[in-house]
């Protein structure tokens, strides 16, 4: 985005050259001036407004502007205003509580000349009002990136006719792209679209293609939208594509030819990579498609385009003999063909300029080429050779007569035949009676133990997602795993390795052959569910990977060898060694215990991980019965739900068992979202007050006991509720907010209780004033969650 930066820089230059030379200038309008001085009050007199007075001249004086606020004009009228928070500071500097972003923008609209908005890093939250955007027609560009605007995208921009840039990132934006588009409204003009880092969810419509046709620049990286791209060819002047970090795929979309940049990294695109499209992109500068699950030949044409520079191909399925005799563009610059299943050798023009350090940056590991010597990088030839099967890829040779490593891969391909099948399970016996001492069940098929499987139910590179924003996570790519992996991990199952048990199987803790340790679920199938439920699930699985939930990491299947079907699946998830949340508040030692700070930077993750749950995949996951044992904490002291409503469950429960997961489904659960927002409340109850709660009998005595807290004059009375390790460290008005939040979570009513987002915001708020007050000088030094601290997430919706 530093283009749209620089274009904005350019645009104000331009506009005060224009104001200077402007003959006979003439002072601003009163009515625009009491306007601007409005906003000032409106957004609590930042510091960075602080020389704005009644006496500013604010078109031609000069001396008040400063590089993050200053106003434009053209004559009487101003046609441009600019005011930046210090983004230095992470977290933005609290607003009134008593703002409103409908009276902000109404505010605005007296402004009617204003042509560019630039309003970032200011804290300003609440849904965008579209009927008082409309009334600033003359609007042509809009920054507001890193607020804490929420809710969808409104009509009113549809009435901008000169809308030409707008650029909304690192807000809480959700919901689809408005049916306002289909509508047949349009913004003609509109060069430049960045919505990065929202919560925006569904597909992208054809209708996008025709409301904008004259998209230049085409940003909505990091958010959760999915299926395939609309043909983005019909935009003619379409440059920049940046789509990273969503679910987008299987299909690799349709480009115009002018397209200089291209990411998709991060999403689900699993089909070949079309070569023809791609060599007709003689323009094209940059394509990263990194961490999907690309299958079939890479086309080394890429790497000779005319203009390329930048090309990323890694963490795929492309197969392939690359040519040492291959050429490359002479403007390239950076190749990564890592963690692909490529075989030959590296091209002498990637090898020959990866030597002279300043000319080229060449990654290639974890793949099978052959080089100079030992590389411990690569893998040997077969290994690519039977990954590239396990993807349904079948070698071009694999028709000419094999030797011994030949025919045994073409049995394995052949393998719906009797024979070959038999000889598999007998070898799969042998070794696992050698090395196995505990009986297992007699009949049944291990996935990757054989490649006889059925390949239109398990060929996992069709329907596993790569997770969103997977290099933020810092954990690793959703794979499927081999039992013998798991047995290894656990210790063939030992006791000792059982974490506990319930109505849907065993918890088994254990360590990985790379030292990962990981938690492994155990769940008994029944006979009755249907391949299509299997991809379902796994589906929604691999999708549950976020900062703030123990993350799905992959599965592994047990079958039956007479018929293949699955009696058995295992779940594998990051494991979690630094206790729960309780043992840091209400059952924490001297010294162990959060302070407040810490306290509401953590409750902000449990938030954000609940926002996750219902709107960062779809279907959204809802009652996912929250308690604070549940609420684990990393080695960093980061949040993590550590168990939620998988529908999966559900279906492996039989009716007898009972389980509210088994009257719904779990994006059918009626005010399933204001459940959770319940649950979280007696979390909250517990956090500020420091006291276990084990029955909702104590529950209604300690919220009665908040509200009389609350209603109380003076701050001591609420003091006396608060934890009494902590009161003595905690702000007035960040306690006041977080009990206040709190009380609302637990209303009877569902209907009366807050959205998530309204919980974030509130969360935030008490935060940041946390912050700004220096009574508790580790809140936010300490707080590895703060809002300054959080880093910028993929999976923090």
């Amino acid at each position: 985005m530093g283009g749209t930066h620089a274009l904005l820089l350019l645009l104000s230059v331009a506009a005060a050259a224009l104001a200077a030379l402007a003959p006979g200038a003439t002072a601003l309008q009163a009515s625009q001036a009491w306007s601007l001085l409005k906003l000032r009050q409106l957004l609590g007199d930042p510091p960075a407004l602080s020389s704005w007075r009644n006496s500013t001249d604010f078109c031609y004086g000069g001396d008040y502007k400063t590089a993050s606020a200053f106003v434009e004009c053209y004559d009487d009228s101003v046609t441009q205003l600019h005011i930046i928070g210090d983004p230095s500071a992470g977290a933005a500097r609290p607003l009134p509580k008593t703002f409103s972003i409908d009276a902000f923008f109404t505010t605005l609209s007296r402004l009617p000349d204003l042509k560019v908005l630039t309003l970032t890093n200011l804290g300003l939250w609440g849904p965008l009002p579209g009927n008082k955007i409309s009334r600033l027609a003359s609007l042509e560009i809009v920054n507001v990136s890193s607020n804490y605007l929420y809710g969808e995208l409104p009509r009113g921009l549809s009435r901008l006719p000169n809308l030409q840039t707008l650029v909304a990132d690192n807000n809480m934006l959700s919901g689809g792209f408005p049916d306002w588009l289909s509508g047949g409204e349009k913004l003609p003009l509109l060069a430049v679209l960045s919505l990065r880092n929202n919560s925006l969810s569904g597909t992208l419509p054809e209708s996008v293609v025709k409301a904008m046709p004259s998209l230049r620049t085409l940003v909505l990286a990091s958010n959760n939208i999915s299926g395939n791209l609309p043909d983005l060819s019909a935009l003619e002047h379409l440059q920049v594509v940046d789509m990273a970090g969503n679910s987008l795929g299987p299909e690799f979309p349709r480009l115009g030819r002018k397209v200089a940049s291209v990411v998709l990294a991060g999403n689900r695109f699993s089909d070949a990579l079309p070569e023809e499209l791609l060599a007709s992109c003689y323009l094209l500068e940059r394509l990263d498609i990194s961490s999907n699950r690309f299958v079939g030949p890479f086309p080394p044409a890429l790497l000779s385009l005319p203009s390329i520079e930048y090309l990323s191909i890694a963490g795929n399925r492309f197969t392939g003999k690359l040519s040492g005799n291959a050429s490359c563009g002479e403007n390239l610059r950076f190749v990564d063909l890592s963690s692909n299943l490529l075989t030959g050798s590296l091209p002498a023009c990637l090898a020959a300029r990866n030597k002279d350090s300043g000319s080229m940056t060449v990654l290639f590991s974890a793949n099978c080429l052959s080089a100079d010597g030992k590389d411990d990088s690569q893998h040997p030839s077969p290994f690519c050779q039977n990954q590239a099967l396990a993807v349904g890829i079948v070698p071009e040779k694999a028709h000419k007569k094999p030797g011994a490593k030949g025919g045994l891969v073409a049995a394995i391909v052949a393998a719906v035949l009797g024979g070959a099948l038999v000889v598999g399970a007998a070898i799969f016996f042998a070794v696992r009676k050698a090395s196995t001492p505990k009986a297992r069940p007699p009949r049944r098929l291990l996935e990757h133990a054989s490649s006889a499987y059925p390949s239109n139910l398990f060929a996992d590179a069709r329907y596993i997602s790569q997770t969103v924003k997977l290099g933020a996570l810092g954990i690793p790519a959703y794979r499927s795993f081999s039992l013998v992996e798991l047995e290894a991990a656990t210790d063939n199952f030992e006791v000792s390795s059982l974490m506990g048990q319930d109505a849907h199987g065993q918890m088994y803790r254990g360590r990985l052959s790379n030292g990962t340790p990981v938690t492994i679920r155990t769940l008994k199938v029944k006979k009755s569910q249907s391949s299509q439920s299997f991809n379902r699930h796994i589906e929604m699985i691999s999708k549950l990977r976020h900062r703030h939930l123990v993350s799905a990491l992959g599965h592994c299947f047990e079958y039956n060898l007479d018929d293949s079907t699955v009696t058995q699946l295992y779940l594998v998830f990051e494991y979690v060694q630094n206790g729960n949340l309780r043992g840091r508040i209400s059952q924490g030692t001297e010294g162990r215990r959060l302070t407040w700070g810490q306290r509401i930077s953590t409750t902000i993750g449990v938030a954000k991980g609940i926002q996750f749950l219902h709107g960062g995949i779809i279907p959204g996951l809802f009652a996912n019965n929250l308690k604070i044992t549940n609420i684990l904490l990393d080695q960093n002291q980061v949040a993590k739900i550590g168990s939620y409503n998988i529908p999966i469950l559900s279906e492996t429960t039989t009716k007898s068992e009972g389980g509210a997961g088994n009257k719904y489904a779990s994006d059918r659960v009626p005010n399933g979202d204001k459940i959770d927002i319940y649950d979280f409340g007696v979390i909250l109850l517990e956090v500020i007050s420091g006291k276990p709660i084990s029955s909702i009998y104590e529950v209604e005595i300690m919220k009665e006991q908040l509200q009389s807290a609350l209603t109380a004059e003076g701050p001591s009375r609420r003091r006396s509720f608060v934890d009494p390790a902590v009161s003595k460290g905690c702000s007035d008005e960040s306690m006041r907010t977080v009990m206040e939040i709190c009380l609302r979570c637990l209303a009877k009513e569902a209907k009366q209780r807050p959205s998530v987002e309204d919980v974030l915001w509130n969360l935030q708020f008490a935060a940041q004033v946390q912050g700004d007050w220096r009574g508790d000088s580790r809140s936010s030094e300490e707080s590895p969650l703060s809002p300054s601290k959080v880093p910028a997430e993929s999976a923090d919706y």
